[in-house]
């Protein structure tokens, strides 16, 4: 047996010691570079991941912070892998919608809903649309998205006044009360709502196809927009709410107005308690059942009177709460008639604004037809388009100042001189849009159709005037 001083048990000992080492450090090497390359692959994978997910949404991402922040406070950060995401924002998706719109619109020629009836069918890829449009040719391409881009729009629905029977209800109904959509069917605008409001209870909101049998085509929806309210499910009311149109609507049909009239202008009789109204100049007034009573404060009396008094009877005392409640609905009720007149007027004139269409329409096929340097007369349809919107949206201010500036729904929200001021405003735009619907409207019903170059190119700069007034009017 070696000793302990034995030199060459000591080199054996010093070489083992070595021999072990080397192998260690190349195990640490072998480890390090097997990280290393865990760590490339991993970084490779992250970029993929990221490139892939370059537009990324989430409505977890406030849960998914603080599970980051809990394996960073652990000691974890070998854990953590980040990706570099970007979002897409409401107003660059808009801007990026619009893009392809114009795409469309310009290629195709099509107006911007029927562009966009097209983007939604094939899920707003143009280079799609470009393709099938190659393969498939224009008509295909249309019908099967459901689009009716008729050329020469400007069709007639009658060249007579004569009612026209809708063929879902089977009522006659004025040119005025029906719309005819691209497809070239027509029904009442009471049907035409009533189907709107089904096809988007059914879900099919971004679709609502024609009612015709066997009519694929959808919607016009500048038709559906100036036709419907979809919140309301109601016809369209700008600028009025829709709670505003609710109250309205239900003001204007029920007996409201004629509780307060009869408030107003009738006193009860004190035995049957029946409105009586008083016909002549004296203060006694006698009920039908054959009771008399004093007019001035409604109490029982004899029959017995003079010109000054009535016999055993004397209401020299004033009774205020009885005076107040008359004196507030008597002018709620004048209130109420100045909006209404003046909302009720307006819808008059729209309807027969609509019945002019038919004999504008003739108007400008026979300036068309004619010798002369002028051939385009859509200033014409557009100008009769924006009459149409504003004379709609003037008869619906009324109802809105109704209730914007009354003590039904705004009372304690306004302080009686914010209210004025800006009661006085409103009327101020009120009347400046009233003004020129009027003019708009006594330019288009002239007839342009005989007037000379130089009149006509008169005409056509007011009215386009005029559109671009009301247009920026209605939208304040």
């Amino acid at each position: 047996m070696a000793s302990d001083d034995d030199p060459a048990s000591s080199s054996d000992l010093e070489a083992s010691a070595s021999a072990a080492a080397a192998a260690a450090a190349a195990a640490e090497e072998e480890e390090e570079e097997e990280e290393e390359e865990e760590d490339a692959a991993a970084e490779e994978e992250e970029s993929e991941t990221a490139e892939e997910a370059e537009y990324y949404f989430s409505d977890n991402d406030d849960a998914a912070e603080e599970t980051v922040l809990d394996v960073l406070a652990d000691g974890g950060e070998e854990e953590c892998h980040w990706s570099v995401s970007s979002v897409i924002t409401k107003e660059s998706l808009l801007a990026a919608q619009r893009e392809d719109l114009r795409k469309v619109m310009e290629l195709l020629a099509l107006r911007e809903q029927h562009a966009r009836t097209l983007l939604i069918h094939y899920r707003w890829d143009v280079e799609r649309i470009f393709e099938l449009l190659e393969v498939k040719g224009r008509e295909r391409l249309f019908l099967e998205a459901g689009v009716s881009a008729i050329e020469n729009k400007g069709r007639v629905l009658s060249s007579s006044p004569c009612p026209i029977t809708c063929n879902v209800c089977f009522d006659e109904v004025p040119p005025s009360r029906v719309s005819e959509m691209d497809c070239g069917h027509c029904f009442c605008n009471e049907c035409w709502t009533e189907h709107f409001i089904i096809k988007i209870n059914d879900g099919q909101s971004r679709r609502i196809t024609c009612m015709a049998p066997k009519c694929n085509a959808v919607c016009d929806e500048a038709i559906v927009r100036y036709l419907f309210c979809s919140a309301a499910l109601s016809e369209a009311h700008s600028p009025c709410s829709c709670l505003m149109w609710e109250l309205w609507i239900k003001k204007c049909q029920d007996e409201s107005e004629t509780v307060n009239w009869i408030t107003v202008n009738t006193k009860h009789c004190p035995k049957c308690h029946k409105p009586v109204e008083k016909n002549g100049g004296c203060n006694l007034v006698a009920c039908l059942c054959g009771q008399a009573f004093c007019w001035l404060c409604g109490g029982a009396t004899g029959r017995d009177h003079t010109w000054s008094s009535i016999s055993g009877h004397s209401c020299g005392r004033f009774k205020e709460d009885q005076e107040k409640r008359t004196e507030q609905a008597r002018r709620n009720l004048y209130r109420y008639m100045h909006y209404h007149n003046r909302y009720k007027a307006h819808i008059d004139s729209l309807k027969q604004e609509t019945n002019l269409k038919e004999t504008i329409q003739g108007k400008i096929s026979i300036s068309e037809n004619k010798e002369s340097k002028i051939k385009d007369y859509s200033w014409v349809t557009n100008g009769l388009n924006r009459l149409f919107w504003s004379r709609r949206v003037l008869a619906y201010s009324y109802p809105f100042a109704f209730y914007m500036f009354g003590d039904e729904l705004f009372k304690d929200e306004m302080t009686p001189q914010e209210r004025e001021m800006k009661q006085n405003l409103f009327e101020d735009q009120q009347q400046q849009l009233e003004a020129n619907v009027e003019r708009l409207s006594s330019y288009l019903e002239k007839d342009f159709q005989d007037f000379s170059d130089d009149l006509v190119m008169d005409t056509m700069s007011r009215v386009i005037n005029l559109s671009n007034v009301v247009d920026r009017l209605c939208k304040q």
